[in-house]
């Protein structure tokens, strides 16, 4: 099987190409938009026929370069059917194999960076894809996109760490110029996820990182859930704001937006008072309405006015919205990240490329 490991130095990103010797069939595993030409030259360098594109997850620092692909070489586009990203033509389950040529690559859902996240598996290669769920002595951070500690423990634990210790880990990204690892260097010394931690210990790391906003959330999001279509310029979905659906349905808009946007809807928090007036504090000109009074409380509200109702981390404020959806309002989002996101925009980042 042919391999190339290629590199976006903005983001740190990593694209994989993977390709059958004999049919030339191949496929790019995480394509970046500012990089089609170089990908395009390559194949065309290699005699090589792009037939899939896979993602790893819906990404939130860089756009897919995956319709563009579709569009000019005719590939299919692959991502979870949990990503939420009803453009792809491929929705991915747990188990499913992407054939090209000789070669497979089974996925494994490997949920918790976020709820879409998935692992490409070549057994015959040994193999494996990991995107941001599991980085070399690292991992994604769990604090957006539907993230969980507990569930990226058990993704990696269930269906990382179970492949032969011999198995090559190629992650999505690497801030430190680190190419491949091993599931045996990783469970020996990822410093978060290795060495026998406990998930007990490793929600408390992960509940301490402090790392900032991401830089290109705001355009990467919508655009990847449109497979890398939707420019930053392009009409709000349902005329009023960038609304991503999450892969459970949840109606989302990001901290960026809301930050850019106060005073164009009415903004609800649906944490306890005592959470509102408590260390992570509240968005001046919100309104303070409880969980559990949101559905009597919202008699009095306009149904087509635009609202963002918001919580700690998103949780509530996504069953929030879910649920004045089903009372009938129509223009409703909730606050991707909660408090703890918009409270973390000014902080240094983990790693940083230039």
């Amino acid at each position: 099987m042919m391999f190339r490991q290629l590199f976006d130095r903005e983001t740190c990103t990593y694209t994989y190409l993977l390709a059958d010797e004999q049919t030339r069939e191949a496929v790019l595993i995480d394509p970046v938009r500012e990089h089609v030409e170089r990908d395009q030259g390559l194949l065309a360098e290699l005699g090589l026929k792009l037939v899939y594109t896979l993602e790893t997850h819906i990404h939130a620092d860089h756009v897919t370069a995956s319709a563009l692909h579709r569009a000019s070489l005719g590939s299919r586009s692959v991502v979870s059917a949990r990503g939420g990203a009803s453009c792809a033509d491929v929705q991915a389950a747990d188990g499913d194999e992407v054939r090209f040529g000789a070669h497979a690559l089974e996925v494994r859902t490997t949920p918790g960076h976020t709820d879409g996240c998935v692992t490409y598996v070549s057994h015959d290669a040994g193999m494996a894809f990991t995107g941001d769920t599991l980085m070399i002595r690292g991992c994604g951070r769990t604090d957006f996109q539907q993230g969980s500690p507990e569930s990226l423990y058990r993704s990696v634990h269930e269906k990382i760490f179970s492949l032969p210790d011999a198995t090559l880990l190629y992650p999505g990204h690497d801030y430190k110029g680190r190419t491949v690892t091993t599931v045996r260097e990783e469970k020996a010394h990822n410093p978060r996820l290795g060495g026998g931690k406990t998930v007990e210990e490793f929600a408390e790391i992960m509940g301490n990182l402090n790392l900032a906003y991401p830089k290109k959330i705001d355009v990467a999001v919508p655009a990847n859930l449109q497979c890398g279509l939707l420019p930053a310029s392009a009409p709000a979905v349902g005329g009023w704001a960038p609304v991503a659906r999450t892969g459970a349905g949840v109606p989302e808009v990001t901290v960026g937006w809301v930050g850019e946007n106060l005073g164009a809807f009415r903004l609800v928090d649906v944490r306890s008072l005592e959470e509102y007036e408590g260390p992570l504090g509240h968005v001046q000109g919100s309104e303070l309405a409880p969980l559990e009074t949101v559905a009597q409380a919202s008699g009095a509200w306009d149904k087509d006015a635009p609202l963002v109702v918001l919580c700690r981390s998103g949780g509530r404020s996504g069953r929030a919205a879910t649920a004045l959806e089903a009372l009938g309002f129509t223009r409703v989002a909730s606050m991707a990240g909660g408090m703890l996101v918009w409270n973390e925009a000014s902080v240094e980042p983990e790693g940083t490329c230039s």
